[in-house]
């Protein structure tokens, strides 16, 4: 394994979050600000629980995915469809490095952009609701696994956009849409039957209830079955990019 690239990858990548703090940072943090003053105190005002859980709180772990979800893909999309917009791509792959190396440096970076992201996501909410913890090992868990996660598939976006405008066709297309329809911001219980059964096909749904089941101890659905989905997602990502550079399927394009 040659860490010397993927450090190299990384931090190069790090830097670049840090040389647009305002875009990075501190524009996520303010959008989410506005969705507590909206749900959590207009809406939450009409909605005293849900679950035994203040409305204000129970939106908190959906917010943070919301977030995580979003950030790891933009970053990983554009850290790596840059070096094919500029041409530097060739030299990196004519580099002494494999496809994991390259992916690790990438993914690495993206993921780290949307774990900062989402703990100060996470220190903001307090200022805004009462929040406790249930299971702290597993919200981490979730979180690191979530942000790795997606930007395995940014990672994917990335090679397969030809322009700067597909890098944002998944993420606001697919992704929020998702996310909303996910129960992010209610629990899949409060739907309708037939309803309820159509969620199930939302593979966000088993990402937020986990995630929300480490703070409240409630869960849409089995832990379990939320712990073996983002698996097979990690899993079903990583054989993609293992056959994209096996392929050079867009790389080189």
């Amino acid at each position: 394994m040659n860490w010397t690239a993927i450090r190299a990858i990384y931090v190069f990548e790090m830097a670049r979050f840090f040389r647009t703090l305002t875009q990075s940072l501190i524009s996520p943090v303010l959008s989410t600000s506005l969705y507590f003053v909206v749900f959590g105190t207009a809406i939450g005002s009409r909605i005293e629980t849900v679950e035994d859980v203040s409305y204000g709180a129970f939106i908190v772990p959906g917010l943070i995915m919301l977030s995580v979800m979003t950030q790891a893909t933009s970053n990983a999309s554009f850290g790596i469809y840059f070096p094919k917009f500029i041409g530097t791509i060739y030299e990196l792959l004519s580099a002494p490095v494999n496809f994991l190396e390259i992916t690790l440096g990438y993914v690495g970076a993206a993921a780290t952009k949307a774990l900062f992201i989402g703990v100060i996501i996470f220190v903001t909410a307090f200022f805004f609701v009462d929040i406790t913890v249930q299971h702290p090992f597993a919200m981490i868990a979730f979180l690191l696994m979530t942000c790795v996660s997606f930007a395995l598939l940014g990672f994917i976006i990335g090679i397969w956009a030809g322009n700067f405008e597909q890098l944002q066709l998944i993420p606001l297309l697919v992704i929020t849409p998702l996310v909303f329809l996910g129960g992010s911001f209610y629990s899949v219980t409060m739907l309708p039957p037939i309803w309820q059964t159509i969620t199930m096909f939302n593979p966000v749904v088993y990402l937020i209830s986990g995630f929300r089941w480490a703070f409240f101890g409630t869960a849409d659905v089995p832990v379990a079955i939320s712990l073996a989905a983002i698996a097979f997602f990690m899993a079903a990502c990583m054989a993609a990019i293992w056959w994209i550079f096996r392929t050079g399927w867009r790389i080189r394009q």
